[in-house]
């Protein structure tokens, strides 16, 4: 009488051994994944949320017709484009802090990535005497950096501003001659191992052609390092269109209608920062339009400039 019912729990004594394989089997799996894959996921998914959350934040406050930190919320309770047309139709002159922002960040980093190319060249293909100790110096300048000359710098701005009132302190091209100087090593470094990896036999094959320096530089040896100019025209544009103590050093002293944005926006809500802080994070956000339009512009040349040169020193 008692084997029955033992005989009738067997097979339900099987479906219980086997449910149990396979959630240890399925758990076993997820363990697995988890250790090799799922935890990059993870990663990649807070990396995701750490970026753009100050993005959606000073987004929202752009849309925030409410000018103090205190009432700021990720999702505003109101939304309006009031800050962005104070900027654009007030009495502030934003207008001009950018184009003021675009043409020296620009013109800047133009004529710092073509002297850095002509300097990477001729270290790179020439052998003249002090081409070693040029590189170390090079190097070891920019070890130091422009900050340190603040003092130096504003006073030199000052006596040539005397000599030449057009590139003086308080003037465009003055800030711009000031830039050209800042990150020629680096780039000049970073620029000569790309064109080690571009063959000598190319311009020894334009020599023989009757190819001078210049001709060989320009038609051979430029078209072929384009990605490596797009990295170094970018990572400067970035690096200008974001400095700010130079700028105020060189430009505070003049009109505000040569203000960069940095230090428009800066000395625009300075005293009145709490009241004024969704018009500055709508300044702010317009700031950042061109280096996303240069990135996604320049994006094909960013990984080869910045891998390729690292193949041969």
């Amino acid at each position: 009488m008692t084997s029955i019912p033992e005989a009738t729990n067997v097979p339900a004594a099987r479906r219980m051994s086997r449910d149990a394989v396979v959630t240890a089997a399925t758990g076993g799996r997820f363990r697995r994944w988890l250790r090799h894959l799922g935890w990059r996921h993870v990663v990649a998914w807070l990396a995701l949320v750490f970026a753009l959350f100050p993005v959606i934040w000073v987004i929202s406050a752009s849309l925030n017709p409410l000018q103090t930190l205190t009432s700021q919320r990720l999702f505003p309770d109101t939304i309006s484009f009031e800050n962005y047309t104070e900027l654009l139709t007030g009495n502030v002159p934003y207008v001009n802090w950018y184009v003021n922002t675009i043409l020296i960040a620009g013109g800047a980093s133009m004529v710092m990535t073509f002297f850095s190319a002509l300097a990477a060249y001729a270290f790179s293909r020439m052998r003249f005497t002090g081409r070693r100790l040029g590189l170390l110096s090079v190097l070891l300048i920019q070890m130091f950096p422009q900050v340190l000359a603040f003092v130096a710098l504003f006073l030199i701005m000052t006596q040539v501003k005397d000599v030449f009132p057009s590139v003086g302190l308080g003037t465009r091209s003055g800030l711009t001659l000031v830039y050209l100087g800042g990150a020629l090593g680096v780039n000049t470094w970073l620029m000569k191992g790309f064109f080690d990896t571009i063959p000598r036999e190319l311009d020894e094959s334009a020599m023989v052609d009757g190819a001078s320096h210049h001709q060989t530089f320009f038609r051979i040896v430029l078209p072929l390092v384009a990605p490596i100019l797009a990295v170094v025209f970018l990572l400067s544009f970035i690096l200008l269109i974001n400095e700010f103590v130079l700028a105020d050093a060189v430009l505070g002293q003049g009109s505000p209608d040569n203000y960069t944005l940095s230090i428009g926006l800066f000395r625009y809500l300075s005293d009145e920062f709490n009241q004024r802080w969704g018009t500055f994070a709508a300044g702010a956000l317009m700031a950042g339009i061109p280096v996303v339009i240069l990135f996604l512009f320049l994006q094909k040349y960013i990984v080869s400039g910045l891998t390729q040169g690292a193949v041969k020193g």
